[in-house]
């Protein structure tokens, strides 16, 4: 019988000793926002490459998860803010169940943060705001991509973005498929690598409106 692997003779072999920083109960804030606060600016001074990248998971309505990247746009003590079309299947995932899981993967600075929460959109007055303040051309790219639609080719986008573009010259409104959504977070978990495999995960959970803070093993 033929061999039908294709794993890399190497990929399992592959190992890094993580050896950066801790993440201690002293030395972190009670406050999971505070943390999250202080992690992402410091992933922002480091320059790393997409620090705002982060990675989205719902699951729909046959139990099936998915999950994609995606970039946030902001967060204070409401929740976690992103943008996107409403009716692609992320969109369509979490209008059936509001529930979705965050991950942000910074890789140089060897942390991870997951964040769990409950979902909804933000004001049409939020999404007016940030929509107009991109540019042109992802603007137009809004109206122009039928986001997770099966489509013949990329001819179809190229021909959508010029027929709106001559639409709507520099003013292309938001489009009401288009807008943001805010995870509002009942859940947080940090997870600092450390040496040997026993890295520190400090996990924040919602009790009664106050957050409580405790170590899970690696």
């Amino acid at each position: 019988m033929p061999n039908m692997s294709h794993t890399p003779a190497s990929l399992a072999d592959l190992r890094k000793s993580y050896e950066r920083a801790e993440l201690s109960e002293e030395a972190s804030h009670a406050d999971p926002l505070l943390q999250f606060d202080q992690w992402i600016k410091e992933a922002l001074n480091a320059q790393l490459p997409e620090p705002n990248a982060m990675t989205v998971a719902t699951v729909g309505s046959d139990l099936r998860p998915s999950t994609r990247v995606v970039l946030i746009k902001g967060y204070d003590e409401r929740g976690i803010v992103w943008f996107t079309n409403y009716e692609s299947r992320k969109g369509r995932e979490l209008a059936g169940n509001p529930y979705a899981a965050l991950q942000f993967h910074w890789v140089e600075l060897e942390r991870v943060v997951r964040i769990e929460g409950v979902v909804e959109k933000v004001s049409a007055e939020e999404s007016d705001a940030y929509f107009h303040s991109r540019p042109l051309d992802s603007r137009i790219g809004a109206w122009a991509s039928p986001q997770s639609q099966v489509i013949p080719s990329r001819n179809v986008l190229l021909a959508n973005a010029a027929r709106y573009s001559a639409q709507f010259l520099l003013r292309p409104p938001r489009p009401p498929h288009w807008g943001g959504y805010r995870l509002k977070p009942d859940q947080w978990e940090f997870w600092q690598g450390r040496k040997s495999r026993l890295h520190d995960r400090l996990r924040y959970r919602k009790e009664a409106d106050v957050w409580v803070r405790e170590r899970l093993a690696p």
